[in-house]
């Protein structure tokens, strides 16, 4: 049975950033389900951001606000008004209603293994490619 690689970790730990993932700390897992996708929560208020990666069927039986629509890219979190609705609590810091953050975004991709990782380009690629760059001028100035 064929089973997608997706990075499972929490924005809180060091090195699963939005821009700053590191890999190393943060080896990717099988999928449990057949038909899975890779899946970044991208969860913010104002400049704080928490970032959230994992299976889709990992996230399924606790998140109720997973967009319906979950073909590879980026979407807002779907609204459910029921969330919280019957409940009254005294505790304010818990977040039964799930409005701590002001703006929520699901990311989705299923078509490459490990396909949640950070995005753009990161400062590493960036200077593998002007090494890379210069090692050919080198090469050619020494035998031209």
């Amino acid at each position: 049975a064929w089973a997608l690689w997706c990075y499972q970790c929490v924005g809180s730990h060091p090195g699963c950033g939005l821009y700053d993932f590191d890999w190393r700390y943060y080896w990717s897992h099988s999928c449990p389900e057949e038909n899975d996708k890779c899946v970044k929560v991208i969860e913010t208020k104002g400049a704080e951001v928490m970032v959230t990666r994992d299976c889709l069927s990992n996230l399924e039986g606790h998140r109720r606000d997973i967009p319906a629509d979950r073909y590879e890219g980026c979407r807002p979190a779907a609204k459910d008004p029921l969330v919280g609705h019957y409940i009254f609590p005294s505790v304010k810091e818990i977040d039964h209603k799930r409005e701590h953050y002001t703006n929520t975004t699901y990311c989705f991709c299923m078509f490459d293994e490990r396909c949640n990782d950070s995005s753009g380009l990161t400062s590493s690629s960036i200077l593998l490619g002007v090494l890379a760059l210069l090692h050919v001028a080198a090469t050619w100035f020494i035998r031209g």
